[in-house]
């Protein structure tokens, strides 16, 4: 049985052309928990390109990893991440589409973004219980972003800088990236990921996933939102 130390909230895509491509393209395959091989892609080094973003799998953040509080256990957790998403309904939203942000590329949501990031709040809210304080080592590590004062608040208060109005939803596919490499990348794969992008994209689950020792994400169980 795979012991998790760290545990997180994430929107991922079912089964399907974009869960192929986005496992086979970071070379992990959450649900399965396996590597897998990368696509041959001319002038890309693929598995230079996604080796930061791989132990994630593909992704889009809800809750940010955090380690169990002492007074609880994985069980209680998972209860409560049921429970949780079976009150929250259903996201729809206009589309993703293929972008630079900040550094890297990531797929980002068209159109109004409110009602996914209504949805992060109330996750990171209401399963903060289950989080442990982050160690003055992990504070530290974050504060080298030079954060703003709000970012330092959000990051006293729920252990990442970058939850609530500061949440921006994006599914990494690259590490930091220069702007022509960056722009050459993009052009390279706007072919073979616009495609398979959703229109509407709607998230209709959650997933509790898990990091193991060797610090790779698998997916635990995925969770309906049908309120």
């Amino acid at each position: 049985m795979t012991v998790f130390k760290r545990f997180a909230m994430y929107y991922a895509p079912e089964a399907g052309d974009l869960a192929d491509f986005g496992a086979s393209w970071l070379g992990w395959d959450l649900t399965t928990g396996k590597a897998t091989t990368h696509p041959q892609i001319e002038g890309l080094d693929v598995a230079a390109l996604t080796a930061t973003p791989r132990k994630y799998g593909l992704h889009g953040t809800m809750k940010p990893p955090f380690r169990l509080a002492e007074d609880t256990d994985f069980n209680a957790l998972s209860a409560a991440a049921e429970t949780l998403c079976a009150a929250q309904a259903p996201v729809r939203l206009e589309g993703l589409a293929l972008a630079r942000l900040g550094g890297f590329l990531a797929l980002t949501v068209t159109g109004d973004t409110q009602p996914l990031s209504t949805l992060a709040a109330t996750i990171v809210r209401g399963l903060d219980d289950y989080r442990a304080a982050p160690s003055d080592a992990e504070l530290n590590r974050r504060r080298k972003a030079n954060l703003t004062d709000r970012q330092e608040a959000l990051l006293t208060q729920w252990g990442y800088p970058y939850v609530m109005e500061e949440f921006r939803f994006h599914i990494t596919l690259t590490g930091r990236l220069d702007r022509v490499e960056a722009d050459t990348v993009r052009n390279r794969l706007a072919s073979i990921v616009t495609p398979l992008l959703p229109r509407p994209f709607i998230v209709s689950d959650l997933c509790l996933v898990g990091e193991d020792e060797a610090g790779m994400f698998h997916l635990i169980h995925r969770y309906a939102l049908s309120g």
